[in-house]
């Protein structure tokens, strides 16, 4: 009879599984692609071509990747204080409204120095509050914090229709848009400022925004693991019992971490509103609140994990956009399957590979 295998080297479990999970996801979707009529090597080629395969498809690629930086942090903050934040669709649009309320009100009167760190600390208010709602329910009332958060993703959406048709809609504007920002709302774009000091690469929406993201990256491996602060919200998603023991207020902690969390979602309306569209309009987060569910699970919700995994989203994102161009049966929809395979294998399936990964490895050793 054998005995126990050994647990996973470090290394293995933070890496090769992953990997694996990933690679299991590829060849799935292969098969499907093959059913389908396309070659699945073409399209794997063009895949990856469309992602990286100019600098135009670069910087789109980490345009979306910028996006799946804030939403995968924002889930990870609060999952590792034992709070599952499934409302960052709903915390990037608030978010983007307390953002855009902000340039509108100050862009005329304020430069784009002023006015560009205002609108951000707006868009962190925005998204703090309205994850705020859900976190007092859960600390004072006892509400389960996944079912408000959902919810409040469809209040955030119907609000939002409320005020782009009825408020801020631009006069004389027959789509739910408000006016277009002044110059001093923008966001510098990447290729501008690369251009400006001689470096000619092809334009693109990624804009100054993922400077924030990877400083946010920076400011939560900071609090979570070199904090008192980081530590107890830590504390408490593992023991919530040692946390209690230890002096550490559930309530204000389970606030703490949401508000964290909501603030991080309301980035997303930096990149889209302040670097792309200059302007406030409809379902600019596009799902980016529930892809960082997944960019979280399969970067282990640490801030380098999150940064690979949004990567890799981001560049699925631009890819598939050319992919739909060369093989008419493979649809945006297409992509989205994608997405949910690797979402699939790197979160419910995520141990599949480990048991004949632990029987390879002690062979090895």
């Amino acid at each position: 009879m054998s005995g126990p295998r050994r647990p996973l080297p470090a290394w293995a479990d933070v890496a090769l599984v992953p990997l694996i999970n990933i690679a299991l996801a590829f060849v799935t979707v292969g098969i499907i692609v093959r059913i389908i009529g396309a070659d699945p090597f073409h399209a794997l080629r063009l895949l990856v071509v469309g992602a990286l395969g100019s600098s135009e498809s670069i910087g789109y690629t980490l345009y979306y990747a910028t996006n799946f930086i804030f939403t995968g942090l924002a889930v990870a903050v609060a999952f590792h204080g034992g709070l599952f934040n499934i409302g960052g669709e709903g915390q990037a649009y608030i978010g983007g409204l307390g953002c855009g309320l902000a340039v509108l009100a100050l862009d005329r009167y304020l430069p784009v120095w002023a006015l560009i760190p205002l609108a951000i600390a707006a868009s962190a208010l925005f998204g703090a509050a309205w994850a705020a709602v859900p976190a007092w329910l859960q600390a004072w009332r006892g509400s389960h914090i996944v079912i408000t958060t959902i919810m409040f993703n469809f209040v955030a959406s119907a609000l939002m229709v409320y005020l782009m048709v009825n408020v801020l809609i631009a006069p004389g504007s027959m789509t739910p848009q408000s006016r277009t920002f002044a110059a001093s709302g923008k966001l510098p774009a990447v290729h501008d400022l690369l251009r400006g000091l001689g470096f000619t690469v092809g334009p693109s929406a990624l804009n100054l925004s993922i400077v924030l993201a990877l400083l946010c990256c920076l400011g939560v491996w900071v609090f979570l693991w070199h904090t008192p602060g980081g530590y107890a919200l830590r504390t408490m998603g593992h023991n919530p019992q040692a946390a209690v023991y230890a002096g550490t207020d559930l309530r204000r902690m389970t606030m703490v971490a949401m508000c964290l969390s909501g603030a991080l979602a309301g980035f997303v309306g930096v990149n889209e509103l302040l670097g792309v569209h200059q302007r406030i309009v409809l379902d600019f987060p596009a799902g980016y609140g529930f892809a960082g569910i997944a960019v979280a699970l399969m970067g282990r919700n640490h801030p380098i994990g999150i940064v690979l995994a949004a990567l890799l989203f981001g560049a699925l994102q631009q890819g598939g956009t050319e992919l739909s161009f060369e093989f008419p049966t493979i649809t945006r929809e297409m992509v989205v399957v994608i997405q949910g395979l690797i979402i699939l294998f790197s979160g419910a399936l995520v141990h599949l590979p480990r048991p004949w990964l632990q029987a390879l490895l002690a062979r090895v050793r």
